[in-house]
């Protein structure tokens, strides 16, 4: 799977950083970041837990 953002819509709750801080961030303005842009395993879940979160809809999910 990877990971989709759009920084357009972000609001910077840093709620994705919170639930999975090994691959979200947030930058200097407080946008959300992904530490690592390649394919992710998301055995756990909490990936797609902190994307169906995000209180303004700008993390997605794509299948490789």
């Amino acid at each position: 799977m990877r990971i989709t953002i759009d920084r357009e819509v972000c609001v910077g709750s840093g709620l994705c950083v919170l639930i999975e801080p090994a691959v979200f961030d947030q930058n200097d303005d407080g946008l959300v970041e992904l530490l690592d842009e390649g394919p992710l395993t998301d055995a756990g879940g909490t990936v797609e837990d902190a994307v169906q979160r995000c209180p303004a809809a700008a993390l997605g999910i794509t299948p490789d």
